[in-house]
């Protein structure tokens, strides 16, 4: 398999703080690759290192092949684009003019694809109206498209539907899933909207205190979110107890509730709990979600 990114060991620190503690993960090309962590987990610290905005304190990492202490790995660099954290505009300029001053910033002999690019993220009707004036989800549109100059074929986006409103989310899901698609272009994600990462991503990376938990396809994620019965009860304590009697593997939620993983016969547990006299209110199944795979991964909150 080709990767356009490979990380090996790596670990970066702010004082006394490691951020990435040994972090190894592997990006095949062509992938949509969702970066899923906590806030302060090493996701921004990985992308500002891959970007080359900042160096590793230890480890490497290759891209496009080439070792990021590589004299040439600058060449590598060239075939990215990146929006980290939030998009650089000229908010004086038009979306033209901001795609220009970037043809300009790399040197580039003229503006050859610049209509393209306006075309692909749907600002090719903007005219003089300036980038100040556009709406969010223009704006984060405008940074991809100047991320396109170019032509990159890994594009890296940190937050990339962070603040959007319902319709700017769906506009920034089928421009990635357009520029995979017909581009081919290889995407690093990291998100915290799970749920929206869900419907975009082919593989995952879940890191925590700067280290990755796990690495997989949407293929092996979907094995790996099995189908539950979500229970509902009057004692979760007596529905345990009846659970680890048969041998059953589940999740307790709350002092009501649990998620029971396997296959089991609800006639005879109805009558087991009935005995240890615990009621059942309700018994829904259910498919696990990628949030709450998330959750019982990294153990605690929500804030990815």
């Amino acid at each position: 398999m080709d990767y356009v990114l490979r990380t090996d060991a790596l670990c970066k620190s702010y004082r006394h703080f490691k951020v990435l503690n040994g972090l190894s993960m592997n990006i095949p090309k062509g992938a949509i690759y969702g970066f899923i962590g906590k806030n302060g987990a090493g996701k921004t610290t990985l992308i500002r290192l891959v970007c080359g905005l900042q160096t590793p304190d230890s480890g490497s990492y290759t891209l496009y092949g080439r070792k990021h202490t590589d004299r040439e790995i600058v060449k590598s660099r060239r075939r990215m684009g990146a929006v980290v954290e939030t998009p650089s505009v000229y908010q004086d300029m038009t979306a033209e003019d901001n795609l220009k001053q970037q043809y300009r910033i790399l040197g580039l002999p003229s503006f050859d694809g610049l209509d393209e690019i306006l075309d692909l993220v749907r600002l090719s009707d903007t005219g003089k109206k300036k980038a100040k004036d556009f709406s969010l989800g223009m704006r984060q549109r405008l940074g991809i498209a100047i991320s396109l100059v170019g032509d990159p074929d890994f594009l890296v986006l940190d937050e990339p539907v962070n603040g959007l409103d319902p319709q700017g989310i769906v506009e920034m899901r089928e421009l990635i899933l357009k520029l995979n698609r017909e581009k081919q272009i290889t995407f690093l994600i990291s998100s915290h909207i799970l749920d929206e990462l869900s419907k975009l991503a082919t593989h995952y990376g879940f890191i925590d205190k700067g280290t990755l938990l796990k690495e997989f396809s949407a293929k092996e994620l979907e094995a790996a979110c099995r189908k539950c019965v979500r229970m509902e009860v009057s004692s979760v304590g007596a529905l345990a107890c009846v659970l680890d009697g048969m041998g059953v593997e589940y999740r307790i939620l709350s002092e009501n509730s649990a998620d029971i993983h396997a296959k089991v016969n609800m006639s005879e547990l109805v009558l087991a709990l009935d005995r240890a006299g615990c009621s059942v209110i309700s018994a829904n199944e259910r498919n696990e979600s990628l949030e709450s795979y998330y959750i019982s991964l990294v153990g605690g909150g929500q804030d990815a």
